[in-house]
């Protein structure tokens, strides 16, 4: 019987495992699939549309307590459009929308 010490960090570190974020490009496509512009993300969310942007394009990192509600966006737009979620190197990265945050 396995050490149940040991089967918690397992099950430990599979539970960080849920709070990866996809990469970039997809955080995109995925808003984009679901015909959302960055400023819907950001109101849900509670930033501005400029952070949304930054976090689409990786030069920023979402942190908490907006790391949470933008992991669990996410990760309904994945459940809702699975083609979206597929990173495919050869598309173009997403544009943002104009205007300001």
């Amino acid at each position: 019987m396995p050490d149940p010490d040991r089967l918690r960090q397992v099950d430990a570190l599979l539970d960080g495992l849920d709070d990866v974020l996809p990469p970039p490009r997809v955080r995109a496509q995925l808003r984009l699939a679901a015909g959302l512009t960055q400023k819907d993300v950001a109101s849900v969310v509670g930033v501005k549309r400029v952070a949304v942007a930054r976090w689409e394009s990786g030069e920023a990192q979402p942190r908490r307590p907006h790391r949470e509600l933008y992991l669990h966006l996410l990760k309904g737009l994945a459940e809702r459009f699975p083609e979206a979620a597929q990173l495919d190197e050869g598309m173009p990265t997403p544009t943002s929308e104009g205007g300001s945050g």
